[in-house]
Formats: C-alpha cells, sequence, structure tokens
C-alpha cells in the first residue's frame, strides 16, 4: 500500500502544476454551460407538457457536470500510460515488484483527483453568484449535500475502474484510438452528459439503469439537486457500490490475463 500511496502523491502533485491548462479549461466548462442553459431554457419555455425535472434542477446539474468535468469524463485517460503500452516501454512497468493494475489505478485516480481539484472550486463559486434564472443554488438540505457527497466519492473510483478497461483493449489492440473514442463518445450519451437523463424516454431510462454509465454523473448530481430522495436514493448508491465492486473484480482477472499474454512493440 505504501508504493500506491507513493505513486497516489506523486501523479497528485505533478497533476496540481498545470494551473494554466486549468484555467483554460474553466474558462471552456462556463462556456459550453451557458450554451447548454441557454439551449434548454428555450426548450422549457416552449413545452406545456410537465418536465421530470424542474428548472433549478436541471441548471444545479449543468453546473455541477461542468464542474466536475475532469473527474467524470471517460475522453480524459493518461497518454502517458497509452503510449507506454504502444511503444513498448511498459516493459519497464512489468519489471516492478507490484500489482501493476492498482499502481495504474491510483495513478488514474490522482491525475483525475488533481484536475477535478483544479476547477471545481472556481467554477462552483462564480455559478452560485449568476443571477437568476441562472445560478446554482444550494441543495434543499444537508442529507442531500451528505449523499452527494458520497456518491461522487464512489463515482471517482467508478470511472477510474472502467477507465482500465481502455488500457487492456490497448494492450490488446496495440491502438488506444478504437478503445477512447468508442467509449468516450458512448459513455457521454449514457452517463446523462449530452441530456440529462431524466429527459430521456422512459423505455431507455430504464436500459441504462442496468448499466454503470449513469451512476458516474446521473446519479450524484440528481442527489445534489434533490431530484433523487429517500430510499430510491440509498437503493441508487448500493447499486452504485456493487457495479464499482463488480467492475474492478472484471477488470482485475482481465488484467492479469492480458498481461499473461502480452506482447511488447518496439526495441
Amino acid at each position: 500500500m505504501r508504493a500506491y500511496a507513493g505513486m497516489f502523491r506523486m501523479k497528485f502533485i505533478a497533476g496540481l502544476q498545470y494551473r494554466a491548462a486549468a484555467w483554460a479549461g474553466i474558462s471552456t466548462q462556463f462556456v459550453w454551460g451557458f450554451a447548454l442553459i441557454m439551449l434548454y431554457q428555450a426548450f422549457y419555455r416552449s413545452s406545456s407538457a410537465a418536465l421530470p425535472m424542474e428548472w433549478g434542477q436541471l441548471v444545479s446539474y449543468i453546473w455541477l457536470q461542468q464542474a466536475f468535468l475532469a473527474l467524470i469524463m471517460l475522453w480524459s485517460q493518461d497518454g502517458d500510460l497509452l503510449s507506454q503500452i504502444t511503444n513498448g516501454q511498459v516493459a519497464y512497468e512489468l519489471c516492478r515488484p507490484y500489482d501493476l493494475f492498482g499502481l495504474w489505478y491510483f495513478r488514474l485516480l490522482a491525475g483525475r483527483l488533481s484536475s477535478v481539484l483544479l476547477r471545481f472550486v472556481p467554477v462552483i463559486v462564480i455559478a452560485m453568484m449568476i443571477p437568476s434564472p441562472y445560478r446554482l443554488v444550494l441543495p434543499p438540505d444537508l442529507g442531500a449535500f451528505g449523499l452527494f457527497v458520497l456518491s461522487i466519492a464512489f463515482s471517482s473510483f467508478l470511472v477510474v475502474a472502467i477507465s482500465m478497461f481502455i488500457y487492456i483493449l490497448t494492450f490488446i489492440t496495440l491502438s488506444s484510438v478504437g478503445a477512447r473514442l468508442a467509449v468516450g463518445v458512448l459513455s457521454d450519451f449514457l452517463m446523462g452528459a449530452l441530456i440529462p437523463i431524466p429527459l430521456m424516454p422512459d423505455w431507455l431510462q430504464r436500459i441504462l439503469d442496468w448499466l454503470p454509465f449513469r451512476y458516474i454523473a446521473d446519479l450524484p448530481l440528481r442527489l445534489y439537486s434533490g431530484n433523487i430522495v429517500g430510499a430510491d436514493a440509498f437503493r441508487q448508491i448500493a447499486v452504485q457500490m456493487v457495479w464499482l465492486l463488480l467492475l474492478l473484480l472484471a477488470g482485475k482477472l482481465w488484467f492479469n490475463r492480458v498481461l499473461r499474454n502480452v506482447v511488447v512493440q518496439g526495441g
């Protein structure tokens, strides 16, 4: 565990150095956040039907999504690790007397946490200062906030567990392009990053309930705004935990199997 903690600390500190990239990302996220809010405002004003999310809940959903973008988006991966697999330098990693799956897992986790740490506070603070009805509002009560914190913590572990499958597929295909594109594009839709899941058709929502992606972003963001409450909130957090355990186990087993048959490219 000391090796994992050391890797986590080293990668976390290194990630905090990219402040210029963080500020550039913050400005982009504000532009994108306002664009989405304006789009949904036109949709809400033109619809006379009862909508599944209140306007304040939808605005909070969008701003929190932008604040935690570096944490939840699966298209963002560690390019250095992917390059090591494709150019053969992973051979040096295989010589380390540590469990490579665990070492990479904590490295990826540290990278995401350091990146989101530089971004989420400015986005949240400024979003709370924006005039109504475009302002990020506080959660309805402390219970909703506590469930949000718990769920976003599990979400950070879950997104890294899914990310590990991209590195496994890169070992097999010797190219990260296909895996990154496929997982990135599909996950954006399936987690509700493109369209909030409550606004999707009921039949599609029932399908997404059986997939792990919505538990990355949709669940914690809706817990914050109070769109998911009571026993249903605890049930969905339990499902989130089950998915985390299953993906970690499946990823670990598949990763070890791939390493037994790995072919190192390069010289």
